[in-house]
This record gives C-alpha cells, structure tokens and sequence, in this order.
C-alpha cells in the first residue's frame, strides 16, 4: 500500500467514524426526526459517505459510539476536521450548527465551551489556516 493510499484509507475512516458520530447524536433522543434525516443526508454527501454506509450507519448508530475525550487539543482536533467538512461549501446553516454543537458536547466541551467554541470556529472559518492557528485562536481570550 502506497502513502498516499495509506492516508487516503485514514481520512476516509475518520470522516466516515464523524458521520456515525453525528447519526449517534441525532439519534440519542430516540428516533431520528425527518428533518434530522435531511440534514444528516445532507452531511452524508459533505463526507462522501456511501450510500451503502449510509444506511448500514443509519440502521445501527449506536454501534460508532461518541466518546468524549479528555485532552483538550484532540477534542479541538476532532472538531476542527468536522468544521472543515462542513464548511467544504463555504457555509454553516442553523441545522448544522445545532449538529454541531451536539457533536462537540459528546465531545466532552461543556455546553458554554461548545456555543464560544463554535462562534469563534464560524469567524475562522471563512478563510483556509492550519490547526495550530485554530487552537491558537480558539484557546485564546478574545472573543
């Protein structure tokens, strides 16, 4: 296997396990609403899931459990390649946002952490920099 097909399988893999993890989210309240199933088809698309994963995700969400994550710099790590999945179209709706910040909770941010953390992320996120700008910018002070 070559490196390019080496880190090719890895972004998949993380991109497809950010899928399951946002059905996981949609579907912790019980059944996954229409609206849900909108979004998270729109989100499927985003992440070039298939449609054969799709459904398979669909069908058993519980099976890619969210774990939160204690070191604060890999919980930023997992959100920033979520952010730049989502903002592939250049823009965040109020449905993803909402998504989002539920990702980020299971995560293991606090409520209060995922809303600043993700208003800062939407002022960034408008213009391509790395993740040690990202953290930069999310850790710090200013808001």
């Amino acid at each position: 296997m070559s490196r390019h097909d080496f880190y090719e399988n890895i972004r998949n893999s993380t991109r497809l396990n950010h899928f399951a993890n946002l059905v996981n989210l949609a579907a912790i309240d019980g059944d996954i609403k229409p609206i849900e199933e909108k979004l998270l088809k729109r989100f499927s698309r985003k992440f070039d899931v298939s449609e054969e994963n799709y459904e398979k995700i669909l069908e058993n969400p519980a099976s890619f459990p969210v774990h939160a994550i204690n070191l604060k710099t890999q919980r930023l790590e997992f959100l920033f390649d979520l952010l730049r999945i989502v903002y592939v179209d250049n823009k965040m709706d109020e449905a993803e946002e909402f998504l989002i910040r539920k990702y980020a909770v299971g995560l293991g941010f606090s409520e209060e952490q995922a809303l600043v953390v993700i208003n800062k992320s939407k002022k960034l996120f408008e213009n391509n920099f790395s993740f040690d700008f990202y953290q930069h910018f999310i850790e710090s002070d200013e808001d």
